[in-house]
């Protein structure tokens, strides 16, 4: 039993270890192996590819000489997208370590990264089921487009946008709901002016829709256009509407990269004047501050809670605020100054190393040595005894014996 026991460990283990890896290779910007740089260059091409096909297959001369082969490489690249996509829904579980497996695969399909990965090519095998719907079908693939986002991972700068996005949803959705109720409004209004002059055009309610949407968001297109003269008087009031109503959000967006980058620099700032380093802490599920108020926490003299962010929220912590899982506290602490340096070691895990695979609780080190912290596809870990160590891994520890493998001490 013990033997059997062990076979079936050992398996489990190697299973979580190639999943690790897939996850790796479907990771974009992960490029410490050639392997994942080789599976982000090809992935990327085959999106290109594919989005030149599909603008080329619209023109109809290119279609008739070259019709067969871009059939044969949309349905190529399509396969690789549906790959791609069972690859990532093998290691949701590895994007949501903190979570139980249905909930990982849960989250990833519901996530809009999921949704655009399933619409780049369910549309295009879904037609063989519904044939009626081929023509809708066909509008969906446009979604493969958003795969593109994915570029982000090689550059921070572009996440500003969507962290801006994010902490403006609710004044951006404010503004979309204002306009839409302009847009009825003034179709209503409309109708009710231009009705008797124009009926075959302002026939009911709603038609004057399209000219609504376009005089409130642009100047209007001139196929639908108020004739009386309430109906002219009118338009001019909705068209300098238009132009507030367009500028809200457009204010908003810019208001908030503002916000972000003043809140940067004024954050780097007063840590270097005050000689105060920051520090995110998430609060996990089982964490012991969970369910705490900031004032049981007992932190340390010298250690503050600078700022909680809650979702798209940035909190002031009060002392009667209730920490909840999910909330990520910015904490402040004095830098560190002592005649006495600190010793860190910093181990990259190479091919071969006999820690790759192993959980950090069955390492062979004695108790002078502690692992501070584990940066994997550049996201810092914190060490736990079940995390299992993976080949790439960056480990930083503090030991005052050999460790094996090719360390670089580093003074604090």
């Amino acid at each position: 039993m013990d033997n059997q026991q062990q076979i079936i460990d050992n398996r489990k283990k190697q299973i979580s270890i190639f999943r690790h890896k897939l996850f790796k290779m479907v990771s974009v910007g992960v490029v410490d192996d050639l392997v994942n740089s080789m599976y982000d260059v090809i992935s990327t091409m085959a999106l290109i590819i594919n989005l030149a096909v599909t603008i080329m297959n619209t023109y109809d001369e290119l279609r008739a000489s070259y019709g067969k082969l871009f059939t044969t490489i949309e349905a190529v690249t399509v396969f690789m997208f549906a790959v791609d996509y069972v690859l990532r829904l093998i290691t949701a579980k590895c994007l949501y370590p903190a979570d139980s497996e249905g909930k990982a695969l849960r989250k990833y399909i519901l996530s809009f990264s999921g949704v655009i990965d399933l619409l780049s090519f369910l549309p295009y095998y879904l037609p063989v089921f519904f044939p009626a719907g081929t023509a809708v079908f066909r509008m969906f693939r446009v979604a493969r487009i958003f795969r593109l986002f994915r570029i982000n991972a090689y550059y921070d700068s572009l996440n500003v946008i969507t962290e801006v996005l994010s902490s403006k949803k609710q004044q951006l959705l404010s503004s979309v709901f204002i306009i839409l109720i302009l847009m009825i409004s003034s179709s209503l209004c409309m109708y009710s002016v231009e009705h008797e002059a124009q009926p075959e055009i302002f026939s009911n309610a709603f038609s004057g829709i399209w000219w609504s949407a376009s005089t409130l968001l642009t100047v209007g297109y001139g196929d639908i256009y108020p004739v009386t003269t309430a109906g002219k008087f009118f338009g001019i009031v909705i068209a300098f509407l238009g132009v507030g109503m367009v500028a809200i959000p457009t204010g908003i967006i810019s208001a908030g990269f503002v916000e972000q980058y003043q809140r940067l620099k004024k954050l780097g700032e007063y840590a270097l004047e005050q000689d105060v380093h920051f520090i995110n802490v998430r609060i996990n599920e089982g964490d012991s501050w969970a369910d705490k108020k900031i004032i049981d926490l007992k932190l340390p003299k010298g250690v503050i809670v600078a700022a909680i962010i809650r979702g798209s929220r940035t909190m002031v912590p009060r002392g009667n605020v209730v920490l909840k899982v999910d909330d990520s506290l910015i904490l402040g602490a004095e830098s560190y100054k002592s005649d006495i340096p600190i010793k860190i070691k910093q181990l990259v895990l190479a091919k071969l190393h006999p820690w790759i695979g192993q959980r950090i609780k069955e390492l062979d080190i004695s108790r002078q040595s502690f692992i501070i912290m584990i940066k994997r596809n550049n996201t810092m870990l914190i060490p736990r005894g079940d995390t299992i160590l993976l080949e790439g891994d960056m480990i930083f520890l503090y030991s005052k014996e050999r460790i094996p493998g090719d360390e670089i001490d580093i003074e604090i």
